[in-house]
């Protein structure tokens, strides 16, 4: 019946990974409980599991006494001699008797069993969270098996990891079946079991996946500076090489935008520049908001902010599409950053343009205005100034701030 016992808990954790010595120590306890139960708190035994053999042994200890008072921890001298005293014990000697599984009945024996798969839960659970834990921003790979409103459920070595929405890339499609990266951002202790929390909207996903597609980072030739994305829109990345040899960004970009590539395909088309890391913040704040043209940069380190001058033209450019450019400019970099717009003085404009050509755009009845007033070229204009287009019978503020606004246009499309 011993081994019968043994082979039945063995065949309980085979398929848990369950160490060897782990199930040894577990039966030592569920089966001295069960030797407790039915001799008392008091009783005294040992238990010895021997996996290799598929067999359990239990020995209870009793005191040899002449009248018993206690039978689960004395026995009396008379029943020593009847089972036959070969070692000639006496009174006071302790006598060791090999306890009989069957002996402990079968209730006593499911109640072992009800306690090893609760034992093997509990530590399936300790488990999960000290191998997920130590999987902290580390990429794992697995399927998903469901979608819900809120949270998608994937598999990953028959665990069950959650992807929250707020971890997801936004507008990015996800189906069932299919195989998700993702880097393991949280592990919380529940009633339930620990909760695995995944992101892929997290930096330091972006940060994994350049280590995985560029040799030079994970080898550490190529340092990741700093990092900043808006998941799904755009990210910025600061690297710096260790070897002067080697060009960080080039490397990073790969021949042909080949590595760059494999990545913005992960992030479901993600935008990431990748820019030089500099320690003078003015020209860490200017490669950060490249290619746009700064004029100057002002700075003021005690309170990390930074004034930057730049033409009109290049402002567009500076801010992005819904701000996001310098928006993750400043996180890359850590400053504020205001900008100046400085308008393109008259004279840089290298040739003028008859207002003959803007006549379309200006309308009929502005050009004829201005015509009528000597007004033949856009530079001319220009030049007048609001102060002075105010003389024109027929234009008032917001007319002249239109007409203004389309000349320059009109100048920097030729650009």
């Amino acid at each position: 019946m011993n081994s019968d016992i043994v082979e039945s808990f063995s065949q309980t954790v085979k398929d848990k990974s369950i160490d060897k010595d782990v199930l040894v120590d577990i039966l030592e306890d569920i089966f001295g409980l069960l030797i407790r139960k039915k001799y008392g708190e008091d009783a005294k035994y040992d238990v010895i599991v021997n996996m290799d053999r598929g067999d359990i042994e239990i020995f209870l200890e009793r005191e040899i006494v002449e009248v018993v008072e206690n039978p689960n921890t004395q026995i009396s001298i008379d029943e020593v001699n009847q089972r036959g005293n070969d070692d000639e014990l006496d009174i006071g000697d302790d006598y060791v008797e090999k306890i009989n599984l069957a002996t402990l009945g079968r209730r006593l024996i499911t109640l072992a069993k009800q306690n090893l798969g609760q034992k093997i839960r509990e530590l399936e659970k300790e488990n999960t969270f000290a191998e997920y834990k130590d999987l902290i921003n580390e990429i794992v790979v697995g399927d998903i098996y469901q979608i819900k409103k809120n949270e998608i459920l994937v598999n990953h070595n028959k665990k069950e990891l959650f992807l929250p929405r707020t971890e997801q890339i936004p507008f990015e499609k996800y189906k069932k079946g299919a195989t998700i990266r993702a880097i393991v951002k949280e592990v919380r202790k529940g009633p339930n079991g620990p909760t695995v929390v995944i992101s892929r909207s997290d930096n330091e996903f972006l940060r994994k996946l350049f280590e995985i597609e560029i040799p030079e980072i994970y080898d550490g030739i190529i340092e990741i500076k700093a990092i900043t994305r808006e998941p799904g829109e755009r990210a910025k990345i600061a690297v710096e090489s260790q070897d002067k040899r080697i060009d960080a960004v080039g490397a990073c970009v790969g021949m042909k935008g080949v590595r760059i590539h494999a990545i913005v395909r992960e992030l479901n088309n993600e935008n990431i520049d990748v820019v030089n890391y500099s320690d003078d913040p003015a020209v860490f704040i200017q490669r950060a908001l490249a290619p746009a043209k700064l004029k100057k940069i002002e700075l003021d380190t005690k309170n990390k902010k930074a004034t930057i001058t730049a033409a009109s033209d290049q402002v567009s450019m500076i801010v992005g599409r819904n701000g996001v450019n310098i928006r993750l400019a400043m996180k890359l970099t850590g400053y504020e950053i205001e900008i100046i717009r400085q308008e393109k003085l008259l004279e840089e404009y290298e040739e003028d343009i008859e207002l003959f050509e803007l006549k379309e755009e200006l309308g009929n009845d502005i050009y004829e205005l201005l015509i009528n007033n000597r007004y033949d070229t856009a530079l001319e204009v220009l030049m007048a100034g609001p102060e002075k287009l105010k003389e024109v019978e027929g234009l008032d503020d917001d007319k002249i701030a239109e007409i203004i606004e389309i000349i320059k246009s009109q100048f920097e499309e030729e650009e």
